[in-house]
């Protein structure tokens, strides 16, 4: 007799990792600046993109606004740690979850 079990859906991670923190929010200053540095980093990706379209770019030029890409992600990287740290972090112990706070975020930062 053949299983009529249904197989079921595999969570969405982003998801998953809302849900998971529903009560910790990013503050509001942290995710404006960090806002603003992702659009001027879209900014110089959508520069590059154009500077590729030249068959005559010089590769330096090229470099340097890959450069400032990284610069401008990095920032944003920068402001969101910070408000993480600020906002969540020095106020895990009060709420009970520093332990997991502290592996969440040694796990986000090994990809950096």
């Amino acid at each position: 007799m053949a299983s009529t079990k249904q197989p079921q859906p595999v969570p969405d991670v982003l998801e998953t990792e809302l849900t998971a923190h529903a009560h910790l929010c990013m503050p509001e200053d942290s995710r404006k600046r960090a806002s603003r540095r992702l659009a001027i980093a879209r900014g110089h990706v959508e520069s590059i993109i154009r500077m590729l379209d030249d068959p005559h770019v010089y590769c330096v030029d090229v470099l340097r606004q890959i450069k400032a890409v990284q610069g401008a992600l990095s920032g944003a990287g920068e402001v969101v740690l910070r408000g993480h740290l600020e906002a969540h972090v020095a106020t895990a112990h009060e709420r009970g979850d520093a332990n997991e706070i502290i592996e969440e975020l040694m796990e986000a930062l090994k990809y950096t």
